[in-house]
């Protein structure tokens, strides 16, 4: 994990950082349905797959890297692994596991099931320790589709790394679709930036 200090005086979006981050703070979602009709024709797992795709999609740009480290200074990691959420229904709460990132999908998946075989069914908020500084949150609903989805934090003005939701997929006209909230920090990401990654994200699901 490489952590990389951005200079705020020679940055290209000082002035649209200190704007959103110290005069007017402000963080903004925005929900889309992804078509994800070929790789459930293909009987790929929708969840590790959506891993691997949003993850994909996250490290190939900056702008959804930039945070702040433990030292309140501002940089960028070199990548992002996926901190995501499973559901005990025993217990009607859910558990955070982490899977490091690896480029090759079918690594990936590997991984992913590795991790929730030996942490899976750990309960607790944080089922796999050791949790890198260099995560992102994933989370999914699967009982119900939505049309929009807003996380209200009270101290969520300091954090600047994107949370991805997944709801219920449905089928509309043939097609199988997956809604998907998107929350950034307008102080790193702007609306131009969001909707390059899920178009991004959507070339990718088309194969």
């Amino acid at each position: 994990m490489l952590f990389t200090l951005i200079d705020p005086n020679t940055w290209e979006r000082k002035e649209y950082f200190d704007h959103y981050f110290s005069k007017v703070p402000c963080t903004y979602s925005m929900t889309t349905r992804l078509d994800i009709t070929k790789i459930r024709k293909a009987g790929m797992k929708l969840y590790p797959t959506m891993l691997y795709a949003l993850t994909k999609t996250v490290n190939h740009h900056r702008e959804f890297r930039v945070a702040l480290d433990e030292n309140g200074r501002l940089g960028y990691y070199d990548r992002l692994l996926p901190c995501y959420t499973v559901f005990h229904p025993d217990t009607e709460t859910f558990s955070n596991l982490w899977t490091d990132y690896a480029e090759e999908y079918s690594a990936f998946c590997q991984a992913y099931e590795e991790d929730r075989r030996r942490f899976g069914s750990r309960q607790g908020m944080t089922a796999k320790p050791g949790m890198p500084a260099n995560c992102f949150t994933v989370s999914m609903i699967p009982w119900t589709s939505f049309d929009g989805f807003h996380l209200n934090l009270q101290k969520g003005y300091d954090y600047l790394l994107p949370i991805f939701t997944m709801g219920k997929f449905y089928e509309e006209q043939g097609k199988c679709l997956l809604p998907l909230a998107i929350q950034v920090h307008h102080a790193v990401c702007d609306g131009f930036h969001v909707c390059r990654f899920v178009n991004e994200l959507q070339d990718w699901l088309n194969g």
